[in-house]
């Protein structure tokens, strides 16, 4: 429904592409351009729009809508395709709040209409869900979404083992013992420009300039009473992203959809990454490329899965569900870039940028405190 998106999909792919609501078509519709019937489809994918679960709705407004919001009637979407064409096998992917404990009414409702479904076609569609971070199977970014897998003839799915755990990626000195853990040195240091980039920062907005001066994998809490900067913000009063900036040596974290002026990650080089870059981090082949203006392109890839993490579960389905054995090689695994360089050097507060007084900061503390 979003043209840019069909035109990077008509730029990229041979594909069949229906611009549009998927409202506005029906199944046989859809069958028709892959010259399909009801039943021949080996495989349906969808990730309807996250917003409806996503976490910035919580923060942003205490609750979300949830399933009350008009952009949840997607899932009813899929599912009548999913009731209408019968495909072998069925992907869908969704923000991990979905499976929320206590707001997961998202998960409750597709379960049930597998249900209804299963008893009015008489099929056996199983239902396995998972939240997956893409870091542990070789992506290099921290990035958790759900992913819900079924079989019509009643075989479930199981997930491939993480390679690595939460716990491994909190402790920087025993990655590199892994060969298939990926940082964001190994994603895009070949794109990284070797000539030191000049400060003042090439991030734009009230507070860009002061990105120099916050260290690698560090983001604004640096710049709080409890970090190793000025005291400039209150704890925990923004966005983890805000003014975050990527290391070399670790994971990139989420690439946004919607970033603000001073949300990240940015690059070590204090700039905003490019198309390329994030691309990279998304594990998108090289010859990929994202059509539109940089938010548009932004959005786009931030919205996307990681292609890793697709080539990950497509093998297992191949596997699982239709008997194909594939190489073990993970073709859009990132090289190893070794060894990986010193962070860059800081640079100091620019002097506009003023500490917060003594009292105003007792005051503000105090305030948090009672809130």
């Amino acid at each position: 429904m979003e043209k840019n998106c069909c035109n990077t999909l008509r730029a990229n792919r041979d594909w069949p592409v229906l611009e549009g609501k998927i409202e506005e078509f029906s199944t046989k519709t859809v069958l028709k351009e892959g010259n399909l019937k009801p039943k021949e489809a080996a495989l349906l994918v969808g990730g309807p729009p996250c917003q409806p679960f996503s976490k910035s709705g919580y923060w942003r407004n205490g609750d979300a809508l949830r399933l009350s919001d008009p952009r949840a009637n997607t899932l009813e979407e899929y599912m009548r395709v999913l009731e209408e064409a019968l495909p072998h096998a069925f992907i869908i992917e969704n923000v991990y709040g979905l499976a929320y404990k206590g707001k997961d009414e998202g998960l409750v409702f597709l379960q049930e209409r597998l249900d209804a479904i299963n008893k009015k076609k008489k099929t056996k569609y199983t239902f396995t869900w998972k939240v997956v971070n893409a870091a542990h199977y070789g992506v290099p970014q921290v990035r958790e979404r759900v992913f819900i897998i079924g079989s019509r003839d009643g075989k479930r799915f199981i997930f491939p083992q993480p390679i690595l755990s939460m716990a491994v990626l909190s402790q920087p000195e025993g990655l590199f013992n892994y060969d298939q853990y990926r940082c964001a040195w190994d994603a895009i240091g070949d794109l990284d420009n070797p000539i030191d980039t000049a400060f003042p920062s090439q991030v734009g907005g009230k507070w860009g300039e002061l990105l120099p001066s916050i260290p690698e994998g560090k983001n604004y809490l640096w710049h709080t009473n409890r970090g190793g900067g000025k005291d400039l913000f209150g704890w925990r009063t923004r966005y983890w992203s805000f003014l975050l900036k990527l290391s070399k040596s670790m994971p990139s974290w989420t690439i946004q959809a919607q970033p603000g002026t001073a949300i990240g990650p940015f690059h070590w080089k204090n700039r905003r990454l490019t198309m390329r870059e994030m691309a990279r981090l998304q594990t998108f082949p090289d010859n990929v490329e994202v059509l539109g203006g940089t938010s548009n392109i932004q959005r786009q890839i931030g919205n996307a899965v990681p292609s890793l993490v697709a080539e990950v579960l497509g093998k297992e389905i191949l596997e699982q569900y239709f008997g194909t054995s594939t190489s073990k090689t993970l073709k859009l695994l990132p090289p190893l870039r070794r060894p990986i360089p010193e962070a860059e050097k800081l640079y100091p507060v620019p002097q506009f940028y003023k500490p917060v007084p003594v009292s105003a900061r007792a005051q503000r503390d105090e305030k948090l405190t009672i809130s």
